[in-house]
């Protein structure tokens, strides 16, 4: 296997490339410019955005980019979260896709291998602002640079303050503390927290947090800290502070659901300030994950790319540079979905590290960041590895397997992927 250097992400699982044909089967084409154009006046970018501020900025990012280049269409093409990747595994097998691919850093190695993403090393090094971007957001490959990302995403713990001022509680700042709180406010007739408990890459990324606040690692996995992390969840349901129905959410549900109100918590992500925003009746508020010494939170975020068979390259690594890696595009993004830049000349600001619901992601970045995927993972196995640990936490959650089983069986279908 090449050597993996710096990734960030999330993944899933790929379909043979014979399915080519249905590639576009499901997606949805939103054009931000319908006037006429021919294929050398317009590109297409692949997402999986469905919340309502993050569809919106895809298509400011349209008419962004359209400043500087007046009459190109851009078509933003919605393929959902756990489709994406194997729509373009198989539409490179059938050379075709995007111009522009936004996708979960964790399947960089895989895309770059399935000849999904084109190397963009030579715009990169040319790229005047190239210093201003961290190398913890460039993806490499076999020293090539593939894909970069725009920003920076990560879970915290949402708070319902109306809520917690009526049960006389106070946001949890330790894992004792949020049980407590958890306590009280089912005690007072309320729903305690939301998250996702889907049986994929979603799962596992909020499993994370809870996993590792009893020190499981995946440099040194045991079923013991495992089965801590997936008694808790057990206990959560089974006391009615989460609902058993949080096994097939994705993340946008668990949000949807706390924004509407009655819920205590929410394990979601700086992304979803915009929805926050425009759904929430009550007041409300964030908080870093109230976790142990040893836990840990992903740094995710998608990272963005020029498609392989893109018929238009340039054009889109134009729309690259005057969206996602431009000051104007990076503060757009955290305007109107909560993201936080990449760039070192907007991540350090005081519209960052003055806002106070950006502020506890800040701080988490700083002292309880875990890099995306782990650098234990191998990453032809990163896929493998998070679908494994989004069943188990799944099957806890829904009733399927006991914390017992199903710590048995992510490790021992673990192990062996965990083998470079």
């Amino acid at each position: 296997m090449k050597k993996r250097e710096l990734l960030n992400g999330r993944s899933k699982k790929a379909f043979p490339a014979v399915l080519a044909s249905a590639a576009l089967g499901l997606a949805f084409v939103s054009v931000t410019n319908i006037q006429p154009a021919s294929a050398a006046q317009s590109i297409t970018v692949w997402h999986y955005f469905n919340a309502p501020a993050q569809v919106k900025e895809m298509t400011d990012y349209g008419t962004l980019f359209q400043k500087d280049h007046p009459g190109v269409v851009v078509k933003n093409v919605y393929i959902p979260y756990d489709q994406e990747e194997p729509k373009l595994i198989a539409a490179a097998g059938a050379k075709t896709g995007p111009d522009v691919v936004v996708f979960n850093g964790g399947d960089a190695d895989l895309l770059i291998q399935s000849n999904v993403i084109a190397p963009m090393t030579k715009h990169w090094n040319s790229f005047a602002d190239k210093s201003k971007f961290p190398a913890g957001v460039i993806h490499s490959y076999n020293g090539g640079i593939y894909a970069v990302q725009g920003y920076v995403n990560l879970l915290g713990l949402w708070y319902n303050a109306d809520l917690l001022k009526q049960d006389k509680l106070t946001p949890p700042k330790t894992f004792a503390e949020l049980t407590a709180d958890l306590a009280a406010v089912k005690a007072a007739g309320q729903q305690g927290i939301t998250l996702t408990g889907m049986a994929n890459g979603q799962g596992e990324w909020q499993a994370l947090p809870w996993l590792t606040n009893f020190g499981f690692n995946y440099a040194t996995p045991t079923a013991a800290t495992a089965t801590s992390a997936f008694s808790m969840i057990k206990d959560w349901v089974d006391k009615g502070y989460l609902s058993q129905q949080s096994s097939t959410w994705d993340q946008t549900v668990p949000f949807t659901t706390w924004a509407a109100g009655g819920v205590a918590f929410a394990e979601n992500g700086n992304w979803q300030m915009g929805t926050a925003a425009s759904t929430a009746k009550f007041k409300y508020g964030v908080v870093p994950m109230p976790l142990s010494a040893t836990g840990k939170v992903y740094l995710g975020g998608e990272a963005e790319g020029i498609g392989a068979f893109s018929k238009n390259p340039t054009l889109a690594w134009q729309y690259l540079q005057s969206t996602y890696f431009s000051k104007a595009g990076q503060t757009l993004a955290l305007k109107e979905v909560g993201s936080i830049p990449s760039r070192s000349d907007l991540s350090d600001s005081p519209s960052v590290t003055g806002n106070p619901l950006l502020s506890p992601f800040v701080y988490e970045i700083q002292k309880m960041g875990q890099a995306y995927p782990p650098a234990s993972m191998p990453g032809k196995n990163v896929s493998a590895i998070q679908t494994a640990g989004g069943q188990a936490w799944s099957a806890v959650i829904g009733g399927q397997a006991t914390p017992e089983t199903a710590a048995k069986s992510f490790i021992d279908v673990l192990t062996p992927l965990l083998t470079k």
